[in-house]
């Protein structure tokens, strides 16, 4: 008899003593009502065949104890266990690894059982509610699978030349207008300059360091990609070791780049069904940069090996989902083998959990514990803990779907190549943060608007949603760790998702009027007004502000002036007067910057080229004149800045204030 059944049987006495009192015929209301709160989820979109339990901690031990107490075999049948005809009573979580730490917060304590899937699912359940010794119950709820529209790369793109204007030699990068927009108009009709999330900038500062691992859960990442394999997470032990068995005894056998929890395998991309979803949103996050082919990762490297790593954590697999169980097991593999970021385009439908409260409740328990395991988990020296990054759903919605709306998950929305929502994205209540995600072009579905990325089997290809841009900030999330180790700096969790989600740029100055769509609709922009998060994120402000520089926005081609005593103190009340800074030549050249003046806690301005420059600027704090010899004053003092030159800047909060027809103020 194996081990499985044995414990399978021995869960099945304990089940006997607990409700030897009851009778299953003859239920009582109050007796039902009690039971109910141990459902954690209803059986909606549930997955035939299984169901997931939390037991009490006395019933866990002897669970445990029976891995060895029966191997003799001795051990009562239980009329339940044979009634539901159960196949398999296996323990969520591996507590083989860190397990002192998992005993601790309690996940020893999750079951995953199963039986054959013609069982009545319900009747199951409720027969479990019963139990004493069985404190919850929860439905594996059927994950969403994102419905992917794909356009494959034109072969011509292969052969492209590098520009000159580009920082790497990646053939397709100038296609990759998600990086850096152009404002082109074969790129979509109404495509704008700067919509984007001006990576550029931040590359000259960092592009990635290999010991930083980011976790793709979702489909299986086609390793051995040409433009993904130099970047993948490799587990040596099994690698060098011999296949078929778990040479580093975690747990999973043959684990090399990540583990398949859909089919209990390795890592796969060819099954029917699957879509390249993983592949192509594994691309985006850190697809080898510099490497003469293909695509670049926003946190690909320079191509000298300094690319993140991918580790796929595959929870879809051909038509097969993980289920609840897996999903967690996923989420756990990662923070057991060392990712810092959770990169997630999943989720389940919009509105089917309605709050925070029902998900911490036990909406989703066995994936929750994971994901706070995974938060609580330090596996990079920059950051205290590790940070889980969602997509905000696809069904246009006015709220994420769960886990992405949950208030300790950044969730993330989409924007296309016009700077303007999507139609499909979600907003408003639980979303964060905005990242380009594509669009197809209205009435033609040109994909030139879309997201490229990598696809398997060395292809590359276009692709529309939320889970296109998610990997973006989990990428930029990559960077901020990169910039940081470099620079000995330790960021908290808190830390680093304040910082992701207010180093932006406004997106709610251009949410007036109406905008057709490819799906033969027309958006009302008013509808998303401060509901798309805080704004798009930018790489190279999210690199400022680890740095612990404060960015000035400046427009391109426009005369403004610069309210800086607004980035000093708290913004409100600081009184300083400016003195005339000698701007470094390299800052004017680079922002072909005019025309400067200065006057009082202001300075004016003209940028001619988008950029970015470090700029040190010197005002005296308490006073008109610097204190000194025969004069009672004020202290000279500077600070650095980073002035930030792009497109579409507006005059926000008063930092900024336009050139009056009467000149300067």
């Amino acid at each position: 008899m194996n081990k499985t059944k044995l414990l399978l049987l021995a869960l099945a006495g304990l089940f006997a003593v607990s409700c030897a009192h009851d009778n299953l015929e003859e239920k009582s209301i109050d007796c039902e009502a009690i039971a109910s709160k141990k459902f954690v989820n209803t059986p909606e979109s549930a997955v035939q065949g299984e169901l997931i339990i939390y037991v009490d901690e006395a019933t866990s031990q002897q669970i445990e104890a029976a891995q060895v107490a029966t191997r003799s075999g001795v051990l009562p049948l239980d009329n339940l266990a044979v009634e539901v005809g159960a196949t398999s009573l296996k323990p969520v979580f591996n507590l083989a690894v860190n397990g002192d730490v998992k005993r601790a917060r309690g996940m020893h304590r999750w079951y995953t059982l199963s039986f054959p899937v013609d069982t009545d699912l319900e009747i199951v359940a409720q027969k479990l509610s019963k139990m004493d010794v069985v404190e919850r119950v929860q439905f594996t709820t059927k994950l969403e699978r994102p419905e992917v529209k794909t356009v494959e790369a034109n072969p011509t793109d292969f052969a492209a030349t590098r520009s000159d204007d580009v920082p790497f030699d990646d053939s397709m990068l100038s296609r990759q207008w998600h990086y850096r927009n152009l404002g082109l108009k074969e790129t979509y009709p109404t495509a704008k300059a700067g919509a984007d999330i001006n990576l550029f900038p931040a590359w000259e500062i960092t592009a990635g360091r290999n010991d930083i691992i980011v976790a793709v859960v979702d489909e299986g990442v086609c390793y051995t990609h040409q433009d993904l394999k130099d970047n993948m997470w490799v587990n040596e032990a099994e690698a060098n070791g011999t296949e078929g068995v778990d040479d580093d005894q975690n747990g999973y056998v043959d684990d090399v780049h990540g583990f398949n929890f859909a089919h209990n395998g390795r890592v796969s991309w060819t099954r029917t069904g699957d879509q390249g979803h993983g592949t192509h949103v594994a691309g985006t996050v850190a697809a080898v940069n510099n490497n003469g082919i293909g695509v670049s990762g926003v946190a690909g490297g320079t191509g000298n090996g300094d690319g993140v790593r991918i580790m796929s954590c595959q929870i879809l697999s051909g038509d097969k989902d993980a289920g609840a169980g897996g999903t967690a097991k996923a989420v756990e593999y990662a923070a057991d083998n060392g990712a810092c970021i959770l990169q997630n385009s999943w989720g389940f439908q919009a509105g089917q959990i309605a709050n925070d409260s029902q998900f911490e409740n036990g909406a989703t328990s066995v994936e929750l514990d994971a994901f706070h395991y995974f938060m609580e988990t330090q596996n990079s020296l920059a950051l205290e803990g590790g940070i889980v990054i969602f997509a905000a759903g696809n069904d246009g919605k006015a709220v994420a779907g769960y886990p992405a709306a949950y208030n300790e998950i950044i969730a993330v929305t989409a924007i296309g190549a016009d700077g303007l929502p999507t139609y499909y994205t979600c907003y408003d209540r639980g979303c964060n943060v905005a990242a380009p995600g594509g669009e197809y072009a209205p009435t033609t579905w040109a994909e030139l608007g879309c997201v490229l990325s990598t696809l398997p089997n060395d292809k590359y290809g276009y692709s529309q949603g939320t889970s296109m841009a998610c990997p973006h900030v989990s990428g930029i999330a990559a960077l901020a760790l990169s910039y940081a180790l470099d620079n000995n700096i330790v960021l908290t969790l808190p830390e680093l998702k304040d910082i992701i989600v207010s180093s932006v740029n406004d997106i709610n100055q251009y949410l007036t009027g109406f905008k057709t769509n490819v799906a033969g609709g027309t958006l009302n922009l008013a509808t998303y007004n401060n509901k798309m998060g805080t704004g798009i994120i930018d790489a190279y402000r999210v690199l400022m502000a680890v740095r612990g520089t404060k960015c000035i926005p400046l427009p391109v081609g426009e005369q403004v002036i610069v309210n800086v005593s607004s980035y000093i103190g708290d913004g409100q009340n600081t009184k300083i007067k400016m003195l005339e800074t000698e701007i470094p030549q390299e800052a004017i050249d680079a922002l072909g910057i005019q025309d400067i003046k200065w006057m009082g806690g202001k300075l004016m301005l003209t940028c001619t080229k988008p950029g970015t420059a470090l700029v040190t600027l010197k005002y005296i704090a308490g006073g008109n004149n610097v204190g000194g010899g025969q004069i009672t004053g004020g202290m000279e003092t500077q600070q650095e800045f980073a002035f930030v030159a792009r497109y579409g800047v507006d005059y926000n909060e008063g930092t900024l204030e336009p050139i009056t027809p009467g000149g300067w103020l």
